[in-house]
């Protein structure tokens, strides 16, 4: 089996669930037992700074207090996903997800970025998306997604709101010209 570790799952126009639509994720863990990633690409109507001081994380030294947090997924809505670039072997509950990318669902983090000794460049995402063995495949081969390898550039250095278009570009596709209208030849 492939991996689609590392990959970007772009959201194919004519995807109407309300989760996933318009939606870019990027996946951190594909294997035999499933699928397990976050959504990138939509900012909730919160900061750091008010998530912070709903976990009671003082942030007086934190760069980063007006950062968005974002909707990760449906799947586990009331814990933290921090997606950044680094390793994984400073902070607890952490994995590699790429060379230079780790996703961290440990308080740890939390707490050193309110101090500003966290990464420079992360996403904090509230839920995650997930999928059962072979579920993706099977949404995949019924062209509700495209996927492409992930990049830390579209992660960390593209707003979020141009994330989805800058991931097709890699593809050489603009979702814009796309159809609504799913088909099989």
């Amino acid at each position: 089996m492939q991996t689609l570790k590392h990959h970007f799952l772009l959201a194919m126009p004519h995807l109407e669930d309300p989760n996933f639509a318009g939606s870019l994720s990027y996946l951190c863990d594909h294997d035999d037992n499933g699928t397990m990633g976050v959504i990138v690409n939509r900012p909730l109507d919160l900061t750091l700074d008010a998530l912070f001081e709903q976990l009671d994380i003082d942030d007086e030294e934190s760069p980063h207090r007006d950062a968005p947090v974002y909707y990760g997924g449906p799947v586990h809505k009331d814990r933290g996903f921090i997606l950044h670039r680094g390793s994984s072997q400073s902070w607890d509950s952490s994995i590699q997800v790429a060379d230079d990318i780790a996703l961290t669902t440990s308080m740890d983090m939390l707490h050193a970025l309110g101090s500003g000794r966290g990464p420079d460049e992360f996403l904090v995402c509230l839920g995650c998306s997930g999928w059962e063995a072979g579920q993706l495949e099977s949404e995949i081969k019924d062209n509700a997604w495209l996927t492409v390898e992930g990049r830390a550039d579209i992660l960390f250095e593209v707003p979020p709101e141009q994330r989805l278009n800058a991931a097709a570009g890699i593809l050489g596709i603009d979702l814009n010209l796309m159809s609504r209208e799913a088909g099989h030849s």
